[in-house]
């Protein structure tokens, strides 16, 4: 055994499977059998194949060659990816252009034939490496989806979504990537995390009938203050009124988070002089950090809401909200009136994630480089109390490699929660290896799926 060429010996029996035509012949002898229907789903083929194409098509290999063996009929068409952000990304690459505008500028018909001269860029060596692999399957009548009988079976599909009222158009709080100019699913902004350094920031909020006490509130998101419309507090939580000797001033904050504020040995510093439950704030108004949506929300905004979505584990215990920036900041402002369906919430961000005309002070620049500006505004006017930076996990653009924002835009979204019983039935039915992938992974991930955004705003 020790004398034997693995490599050789398989790039032979490979041969021999191309001489006699043995994937062809297979089909040929399976003629009027019954048939098991198998989707390949399509790879992009402006990349090479990488380790997880390599894992995925042995993978598929098995399963059809087993139903081969079983009696059945398998035709195995592949697949090719035509359609998609990766490729106006790589176009935007070799163009040098970005953004919406820019394509406009280039052209729309130029721009699409421009991704079709390169969706098949790497087929070749697709189909060398895939049959490397001893997979068998038909190259030959393949499946692209800028074919027109594809594009016309999607839109098929999402028609009969429509008469089923599966599908609706919404105004919501979405990942977004500032880099590609659209908005991406919530599995997309899954794939892409990474540990980042951002500002961990203090802010002040006077109350508007005692002005020497502040509300305080911690963010991460130091570009959204321009955007704040409300407070939250936690409803069964117990917040402090502290004395600050050196400022002179009252804080009020959570009490288990005064830690934020004050070292272990700076009890000194302060006494605590009242304490309140997160209800008994519930409509106290304070003034906002920045004036730009002042008139807009004076009437409706700037005081507390209360939401269990607070946090007792970071910052101080209120939440500054943004609605147009936060998902659960939007659903909170909806809730209580701050916004409505025809009162928007603030949002003064372009496609690029740059700051519109609206933000006088910081406008053209883009929110995630404005943090420091903001920073250095809030220090001038004496409403930063802490200035600091957290590493946290945050999600990243799987095509950019750039910072996700959170932003409400306009989109299309399929209806998920009505069909996940089917599928918890359909999982139920199938057998898993190991088992316990099936209640710990998938089944667990599909119980929680929400509604699947397929706009891409390109």
């Amino acid at each position: 055994m020790s004398g034997i060429d693995f490599a050789r010996e398989e790039e032979a029996v490979l041969e021999n499977w191309r001489g006699i035509g043995a994937f062809k012949r297979q089909l040929e002898l399976s003629e009027g059998r019954k048939s098991y229907c198998f989707y390949d789903g399509p790879p992009f083929a402006t990349g090479l194949p990488h380790y997880g194409h390599l894992l995925a098509s042995a993978v598929k290999d098995i399963i059809t060659r087993y139903w081969s063996m079983k009696g059945h009929r398998v035709e195995r068409r592949f697949g090719w990816d035509t359609h998609g952000v990766p490729i106006e990304y790589e176009i935007d690459n070799t163009l040098g252009i970005k953004g919406k505008q820019a394509v406009l500028d280039f052209g729309i018909r130029e721009y699409n034939e421009e991704c079709r001269s390169i969706v098949m860029k790497y087929a070749s060596e697709w189909r060398q490496t895939v049959e490397r692999l001893g997979r068998w399957v038909d190259f030959d009548d393949d499946y692209k989806t800028m074919d027109l009988k594809y594009m016309e079976s999607v839109w098929w599909v999402f028609k009969k979504l429509f008469e089923k009222n599966a599908v609706y158009r919404s105004y919501k709080v979405m990942p977004y990537s500032t880099f590609l100019n659209t908005p991406l699913s919530n599995n997309e902004a899954q794939e892409n995390y990474k540990n980042v350094q951002d500002p961990a920031i203090v802010v002040t909020f006077p109350l508007v009938n005692d002005p020497e006490t502040y509300l305080l509130a911690w963010t991460t998101t130091p570009w959204t203050l321009p955007m704040h419309t409300s407070l939250a507090a936690h409803p069964d939580l117990e917040y402090v009124k502290i004395f600050d000797k050196e400022a002179n001033a009252n804080y009020i904050l959570l009490g288990s988070l005064i830690g934020t504020i004050y070292g272990k040995l700076e009890r000194e510093k302060y006494e605590v002089v009242g304490q309140y439950k997160g209800a008994d704030m519930l409509g106290w108004r304070y003034q906002p950090p920045f004036p730009y949506f002042y008139e807009q929300f004076k009437d409706y905004g700037f005081r507390i809401l209360t939401d269990s979505y607070v946090s007792i584990k970071t910052g101080v215990g209120l939440v500054h909200q943004a609605p147009a920036f936060g998902e659960d900041d939007y659903n909170a402002a909806m809730r209580e009136g701050v916004i409505t369906a025809e009162r928007l919430p603030p949002n003064p961000v372009d496609d690029n994630g740059c700051f519109t005309s609206e933000i006088t002070d910081f406008a053209g620049q883009h929110v995630k480089d404005a943090d420091k500006s903001i920073i250095r505004y809030l220090q001038k006017i004496g409403r930063l109390l802490v200035n600091s930076n957290i590493t946290h996990s945050y999600p990243h653009c799987p095509r950019s490699d750039t910072p996700l924002i959170y932003r409400a835009v306009s989109s299309w979204f399929v209806k998920i929660p009505p069909v996940i019983p089917k599928m918890l039935e359909n999982i139920e039915r199938s057998h898993w290896v190991p088992d316990s992938v099936k209640e710990n992974r998938f089944a667990s991930w599909i119980a929680n799926a929400r509604d699947w955004a397929v706009s891409r705003n390109r």
